[in-house]
Order: C-alpha cells, then structure tokens, then sequence
C-alpha cells in the first residue's frame, strides 16, 4: 500500500506531497506560512475567515488572506453556515487567486459554533450539503471540506458526511479524529478516519489529529488507509515537521535538529513578523511563537519565562542570542 506520495495530483493541481498543513485560526498568519514554506508542506491554508465578513468587503478580512505568490498551491478556508453566501463567498476567493476552497466544519469554539457555524454544522449535515454545492456550482477550482468526527460520541456522523459531501462534489474531506465535545482534549481516534475512508467512494480522506512527527504520520496511514494527511498543532514551533515527514517516506537519514536551529527558527520567524507588523505587535506575536518553540528541552525554562514576559524587542532579541542554545537539547 502506499502511503506518501510526491508528487501528488488532485485534478489539474499538483502539490509536492499529500502532507498539507492545516488553517489555524490565529496561528496560520503571512509569517507563519512563510516560516512552514520553507520546508515544503504540499499545501499551506490561510486562516479561516467569516462568510458574512468577506461579503461585507471586511479590510481585516481581506488581511487574513494576504499571501505571497511564491506560495502557490494555497488555500482558504471559509466559516459560516448561510448556504445563500455560500456561492458569492467562493467566488470572491477564486478571484482573489487562491487554488482550492475548504469549508470549516470543525472548529469547536463557542463564538464560532453559537451561530451554528464550525462544527456546529456537524448537527446539520444536508446543510453542510448544501453549502458545498453552493461554493462547487460557482467555482472550477477544487472545494474540499474539514470536520470533526461528530458533535460527540453519540452522534458519530463522519462517515454520513463524507458520503454527503462526495455526492455534493467535494474533492477531499478532512477528517479530525475528535469530536466538538472533546474539543482538544485527549488522544484523537483515528478509527473515525478510517469509518470515513471505508465508506468513500471517489472524495479523498485526509487524517487529522495528533500527527507531530513522521512516526506518527505513518501509523495513521497504516491504521486509516487515508489517502494523505494535515497536519494542525504539530506544526507549532516544528515547521520542519514537513520535511521530517518527506525524508523519513523517502528512505533519507532523519536530521537531527539542534538547539541553534531552532533558534534560528525562532529568530527566522520573528524576522518575517517584523516585516509584516509594527514592533509592538511583533513582542506579541514572538511571545506566542516563543511557547512554541521552546515548549521542550533541556535548560530551556529560563529563556522561555525572558521570551513570554519580555517588554522589549532588542533586549529579548539579545537574549535569545547569548542564550546557551547547545545545552537545550
């Protein structure tokens, strides 16, 4: 059987491979796409946004769907649950150049599914039909759709979505192993993946969930029978993970990644911050990427607390610098 491919095709698209990296709401920004391009995912998204927002034309919006060409294959991935803007928010996308479409099916936040948006719509699943014929009747580029399992474990629907959303047209249907309820709690289940892939007839199956390194991206190949696999949380302060995964498929010696790499990565992304955010926004954000970069690692306690309270940019920058970054690993 097999597993990875690169490169792979999904109509007149060709991606490097069938790991794509996942939207993340408030993660997946311009400096986070950028920082995970290096290392090659077969598709990068960009975050999600609102149906109702980008038909009003929202300017904040429109910014989270800022990318640079060289990025291309990129996706978007749309929130909502009005079938009626369905169709004129999947246009205003394909015309702003992007190469796919993802309906979000599964974010489980409470500001996201009080509307019964999100995996809200798990409760709903002809709506999610209709909502998928909507955006494929008014675009040529591929619509893919990402779910959870279901609402929660009494109301297992992956696989009658799947089948819905094959019938509506859909190319690819994402597949979280976990449902609402859980929402990041506990292991995901992967036999939700693979209850979906069995009942799949022409739509792809993508496994989602707890996939952080090549190891764990072939037991849910193996386990599932998934036809690739996205990757979400595992990304974070990893962007390498991408290229961990390709060498490992391709038989190539695993890289063994330093202390100084990773600062360097760390350094590198800030560097992309600072061009697309004024200073003191870009203190925020190197806060928030600093967790993610230094969650794990001998001695890394000490400049992990300088990064997340720092106050100044060049002062953290130095410190992150002298930093002793052999002894992290």
């Amino acid at each position: 059987m097999v597993f990875f491919k690169s490169p792979f095709q999904l109509d007149e698209l060709t991606f490097s491979s069938n790991v794509f990296c996942s939207p993340l709401a408030g993660c997946s920004d311009l400096p986070f796409r950028q920082m995970v391009g290096r290392y090659q995912p077969g598709l990068m998204f960009c975050e999600m946004v609102k149906m109702d927002a980008l038909v009003r034309h929202d300017p904040n919006t429109y910014r989270i769907l800022e990318y640079d060409t060289s990025m291309h294959p990129i996706g978007a991935q749309l929130c909502g649950s009005k079938p009626k803007l369905a169709g004129p928010c999947a246009k205003i996308i394909e015309e702003l150049g992007f190469d796919l479409i993802d309906l979000n099916c599964g974010c489980p936040v409470d500001k996201v599914t009080k509307d019964n948006s999100g995996s809200g719509l798990l409760k709903d699943p002809d709506r999610i039909g209709e909502i998928l014929s909507n955006m494929i009747a008014a675009v040529k580029i591929p619509v893919t759709v990402k779910i959870r399992a279901g609402w929660d474990e009494e109301s297992i629907n992956g696989p009658l979505i799947t089948q819905i959303a094959e019938k509506a047209g859909a190319k690819i249907i994402f597949v979280h192993g976990r449902t609402r309820k859980q929402a990041y709690r506990g292991p995901a289940n992967w036999d939700y993946v693979k209850e979906c892939k069995d009942v799949a007839k022409d739509i792809l199956v993508f496994g989602n969930g707890d996939i952080v390194d090549p190891e764990s991206a072939e037991q849910i190949f193996q386990q599932t029978g998934c036809d690739g696999i996205l990757l979400s949380r595992g990304t974070f302060g990893r962007p390498w993970v991408f290229e961990d995964i390709m060498r490992h498929f391709t038989g190539q010696e695993p890289l063994n990644r330093t202390g100084k790499e990773v600062r360097d990565a760390l350094l590198t992304h800030l560097d992309y911050i600072l061009r697309s955010q004024q200073k003191r926004k870009a203190l925020l954000d190197l806060r928030r990427i600093g967790s993610w970069y230094l969650k794990k690692g001998q001695g890394v306690k000490k400049i992990k607390e300088i990064v997340v309270r720092a106050k100044d940019l060049e002062e953290v920058v130095a410190e992150i610098q002298s930093f002793d970054w052999e002894s992290m690993c």
